[in-house]
């Protein structure tokens, strides 16, 4: 039996931020979400946590400057897509550690641009149903945004000198986790599942059979999108910390 219609995920932030692996991450991830929510107004930020410096199948590739190339093929998709700004982290690819350090950088970088919502991985995926395993790194760039969300970034005890500095602790009120294997918030992207795709041709460094990589992403969003009964979708966990405020009452 055909599974019922969900009704579409509404809420948008004003100000989100995307913390992601590597470069290409987010495009394969939220664009069409992060796309959708800009073109209504909202404001977002892209972090990378290492530049793709192992992103490639010839070994005798400079590292340094395939970083440098990749680090320039997302700065033209954050421009498709809409992005205020991106920022990289320089970590190693392929060895991402969440450790106090990068925490430090995700709560720093969350103070300063104060999101209202952070879109991520799903650090509970080892396993992709249908096969597949999560990459190291995503599940160390997750972990890392879940940690550095809740409880550091809303906590001036923690790295007490970012506070100190004029820093102060932010709330983030929603996470939504993307690549769930739970999901439960589905966001039409209809109207950019093409700004998705044109964000994705960007990374021309990673994408050997492009038009079948596009194929396969629109056939997911399709797939998506059934749940809710539109022609593209993007499928998210969603984690809500703060509730939204009681509306105040109507004077008397």
């Amino acid at each position: 039996m055909k599974d019922e219609i969900s009704a579409a995920h509404i809420w948008r932030p004003g100000r989100f931020m995307v913390i992601v692996g590597h470069p290409d991450d987010a495009d394969f991830g939220p664009a069409g979400a992060a796309a959708a929510w800009i073109d209504a107004g909202s404001e977002g930020w892209l972090i990378c946590c290492t530049s793709g410096d192992a992103g490639g199948e010839d070994p005798t590739l400079d590292p340094l400057q395939l970083a440098r190339d990749r680090e320039e093929e997302q700065r033209r998709a954050a421009k498709v897509v809409g992005y205020a700004g991106v920022t990289f982290l320089h970590q190693p690819d392929g060895n991402l550690v969440n450790d106090l350090p990068l925490r430090e950088m995700l709560v720093r970088e969350i103070r300063s641009f104060k999101p209202d919502a952070v879109l991520c991985g799903d650090p509970e995926v080892l396993i992709h149903d249908g096969g597949g395993i999560n990459h190291t790194d995503h599940r160390a760039a997750a972990m890392a945004a879940l940690d550095a969300v809740y409880p550091a970034a809303r906590n001036p005890m923690a790295f007490p000198w970012l506070a100190r500095g004029g820093l102060a602790a932010h709330r983030v009120r929603r996470m939504y986790l993307m690549w769930s294997n739970r999901p439960d918030a589905w966001i039409d992207v209809s109207a950019t599942a093409d700004r998705k795709i044109e964000a994705l041709r960007c990374h021309s460094s990673q994408l050997h059979d492009p038009e079948a990589v596009f194929t396969r992403v629109r056939s997911r969003l399709a797939e998506a999108g059934s749940h809710i009964g539109v022609a593209a979708a993007e499928a998210y966990r969603l984690v809500v910390l703060d509730q939204d405020p009681e509306p105040s009452p109507e004077p008397q």
